[in-house]
């Protein structure tokens, strides 16, 4: 099939790219941010017709990320949608990236008319538009010859990224050489990046790099070291251009010695970053404020650890790095990595604050003078002063309930000891609410109060960001979101659980409400999956305050744990009181996506709480909220999401297909029994959930028969009747059944009123005995959820 023909056929955005990707048969292919990148060209694809200055407007915003992080760049761009190609050489487009007066967005998604005006002079004479009707056969000879070209835009090496660029030098090229010390990489390093490939562009170096033939040999002292392999060195040379410029070659030569090849394992601790991840959170910096932040900016980061996070930095003469053990500074302290940066013992969260909250350095004396100098210069907004980042992965702890806030921790709940007992909460915990309970929220607040000025670039979870608990914080901390990036948990060593850990930059002179964000999303490698936007959570539009709440009342009823299992708990017991007119009680642990597994309905009360009765009033309401909080699968990206009150009109006919999907799921967990024993009695469940009568299913009297009431006047989509086509078949075959005793006994038979959880279960059972065909209602069930699934995000239950 010719490229014209799949783009015709093309449906989505996705088959437009297979269409070009297939045509031009492209290799080492990558999708991300850049909807289609190899080392050679990449693209920016629409499934609609766009015109190429909005395409190459949003293109050019990621290469230009992609180059202040030191990342090689292709030396070819292309715009395609479904009717035209636009192809152009990438160095015709350098000069935009460095044009201060455009104005560059946060994503590319957001590259609009206005930019594309403005980038319109420069690359409108330079990129040559093919139609594919017509001129199809042109633009995959020009696409593929740009391919074959191999045109790569290196990156220099600078002060900036002479870390970054050393360590992806030993990875690469040092390590095929089989040195015997490593201390000598730094020499042999140099001797390589001071060489442009055929003379020495500085001599009287400690090593030397000659070449035999096209092979190159570095020679240091009377060891000669040639290379294993020379593939990792050309792909190396084919990311940076050397040698550096004249200006900056000899400061590099004067941070040699403080070059050692990096190795995690000497930097692992309890709040240890991955290097490979730092690497990520330079490249951030160096997009979000310029290449020349590290000059430009004093540093300090008070929980350094050991200082991996300071790893990477190039001119530790601005950096201040403290840290709460003194073991940990005599580690710094003898790390020639760290030569040049200020290192010294400090209790953030506890020295120099006072009663009322208030900073005072003489309390402790342990603050450097030249950074309390600069800190007052900072503050004063002197002529000429630097300004302060502040780059930090503060430790995380939390004070989770009452007994640990007050430092007790004997319950074995895991949280943490004392701390809501340092200094700083105590002393601030009226400004900052429940904030005081966590550590990291702890050290943003301290920063907010010393450092109102500064730029703040952390690790963190994103609770500060989208947490509901943490509403109040985020009244009184206010700052301008500039950047960043989220990383899968998994990145990190032992830390358990999979969920987004995230690395911000925050401008804290701009006091503005924290509102919703976007980031870069990268995975535990590192590499680029794409964006994901994060919401705010407020308490009015939270879903947990839409759905009406019925008050408890005197009466008794048995706590349930499961369907038809009665409570052991005998502590901060709950489920044991029911509500006027109730019918159900769901089970709704808090309101993020992480907790959505925590959904249940059951016939009588839930041990653990945290839900609501169901009653006929808020019924619609609560079939809803089960099928939204169960529909969308938590992932280590979405699960901190908050679910959110619909903003858009509910149909009736969503209402009905929640309703039915809500009555089918395996959740619903509702039940008819008698013989349940609790507190020295017998309890007896109603079960009002069964949408069928006695005679469509063969049944005796059932004692209620609120849902086919309930149902009597609803519409169903084809999709909802089908799954109660094949529910009332599954019903139907269940009270046909004569079931062996063992089957009756633990799904407790003995009434007619069985639920959906006891027909389910006993069939399945009983299929040990004899075959029974659940496939058709699996498959109607599919189609309904696959219906619904999509409408949780149409409707704003989640955010897209």
């Amino acid at each position: 099939m010719d490229l014209s023909t799949a783009l015709e056929r093309a449906k989505t955005e996705e088959d437009v790219k297979d269409a070009y990707i297939k045509a031009l048969g492209l290799k080492g292919v990558f999708k991300g941010l850049v909807d289609i990148q190899t080392p050679e060209i990449w693209f920016e694809a629409k499934e609609s017709p766009t015109p190429p200055l909005l395409m190459f407007a949003q293109l050019l915003t990621y290469v230009r990320a992609a180059r202040k992080r030191g990342e090689p760049i292709p030396g070819f761009l292309c715009v395609i949608d479904r009717e035209k190609a636009a192809l152009m050489a990438t160095e015709h487009a350098l000069p935009l990236l460095e044009d201060k007066s455009i104005v560059w967005p946060k994503s590319g998604s957001a590259a609009d008319k206005v930019m594309a005006a403005q980038i319109a002079p420069t690359i409108e004479t330079h990129f040559i538009l093919y139609q594919i009707d017509g001129y199809e056969a042109e633009f995959i000879k020009a696409a593929r010859d740009a391919v074959r070209e191999g045109r790569i835009i290196r990156t220099p090496i600078t002060p900036n990224n002479l870390r970054q660029v050393f360590d992806k030098w030993v990875a690469m090229v040092g390590h095929e050489l089989g040195v015997k010390n490593e201390a000598d990489y730094a020499v042999l390093f140099f001797a390589d990046i001071m060489h442009d490939g055929t003379n020495e562009a500085m001599r009287n170096l400690p090593a030397r790099l000659l070449f035999s033939g096209d092979k190159p040999v570095f020679i240091i002292g009377s060891e000669q070291y040639e290379l294993a392999s020379e593939r990792g060195y050309r792909n190396f040379w084919n990311i940076y251009h050397r040698p550096p410029e004249q200006k900056h070659r000899h400061y590099l030569l004067e941070r040699r010695d403080s070059l050692l090849p990096m190795d995690d394992q000497k930097f692992k601790g309890a709040f240890y970053t991955p290097l490979h991840i730092v690497d990520k959170a330079y490249d951030q910096l160096n997009a979000t404020l310029g290449a020349d932040w590290q000059s430009k900016y004093i540093v300090w980061d008070m929980c350094a650890g050991v200082g991996n996070l300071e790893a990477k930095h190039s001119n530790l003469r601005n950096v201040y790095m403290s840290t709460l053990d003194q073991e940990d500074v005599t580690i710094m302290r003898s790390n020639p990595a760290f030569a040049g940066a200020e290192i010294f013992q400090y209790d953030y969260l506890n020295d120099d604050v006072t009663d009322f909250g208030e900073i005072d350095y003489a309390l402790s004396g342990k603050l450097p003078q030249a950074l309390r100098q600069a800190i007052a210069d900072a503050r004063e907004g002197k002529k000429g002063a630097k300004p302060i980042l502040v780059l930090i992965n503060p430790p995380y702890a939390e004070a989770t309930n009452d007994n640990t806030a007050k430092g007790v921790a004997s319950d074995g709940s895991g949280a943490k000891e004392n701390v809501a007992k340092t200094r700083l909460a105590v002393s601030l915990k009226a400004d900052y609410g429940k904030a005081t309970n966590e550590l990291f929220a702890q050290f943003v607040a301290r920063i907010d109060l010393e450092l109102p000025m500064a730029v703040l670039a952390m690790f963190s979870t994103l609770k500060y960001v989208i947490s509901p608990t943490l509403e109040h914080f985020r009244t009184t901390w206010q700052a301008k979101f500039m950047a960043g990036f989220v990383v899968h948990s998994r990145a990190f060593d032992s830390v358990p659980g999979n969920f987004p850990i995230a690395f911000l930059v925050w401008d804290t002179s701009v006091n503005l409400a924290v509102a919703d964000i976007e980031t870069r999303v990268l995975d535990k490698d590192g590499q680029e999956e794409g964006e994901k936007k994060f919401v705010t959570s407020t308490g009015q539009k939270l879903l947990t305050k839409w759905i009406v709440r019925p008050r408890s009342n005197r009466e008794q009823v048995v706590p349930l744990k499961n369907a038809l299992t009665t409570a052991t708990a005998t502590k901060d017991l709950r489920g044991t009181r029911w509500s006027d007119d109730a019918i159900a009680y769901m089970w709704c642990n808090s309101n993020d996506l992480q907790q959505a597994n925590k959904t249940a309905l059951f016939s009588s009360g839930f041990n653990g709480g945290h839900g609501l009765f169901v009653t006929e009033e808020n019924l619609w309401q609560a079939a809803i909220v089960f099928a939204v909080r169960r529909l969308i699968k938590p992932t280590w990206l979405n699960d901190r999401d908050q679910f959110l009150q619909p903003s858009a009109p509910l149909s009736d006919i969503f209402k009905s297909d929640c309703l039915v999907w809500m009555l089918f799921n395996g959740s619903n967990l509702t039940a008819g029994a008698d013989g349940l024993h609790w507190n020295d009695r017998d309890w007896s469940l109603t079960n009002h959930f069964i949408p069928f009568t006695e005679s469509e299913v063969g049944a005796e009297r059932f004692e209620s028969d609120f849902m086919v009431r309930y149902m009597a006047d609803m519409d169903f989509s084809p999709e909802a009747q089908a799954v109660l086509d094949e529910g009332r078949t599954l019903f139907r075959t269940f009270h046909a059944t004569r079931f062996p005793n063992k089957i009756r006994e633990e799904f407790k038979l003995g009434r007619a009123d069985a639920g959906w959880y006891q027909v389910r279960r006993a069939l399945e059972a009983y299929g040990d005995i004899e075959l029974i065909d659940f496939d058709p209602f699996k498959a109607a069930y599919a189609a309904l959820t696959e219906k619904l699934r999509p409408m949780v995000f149409e409707l704003g239950f989640l955010p897209e």
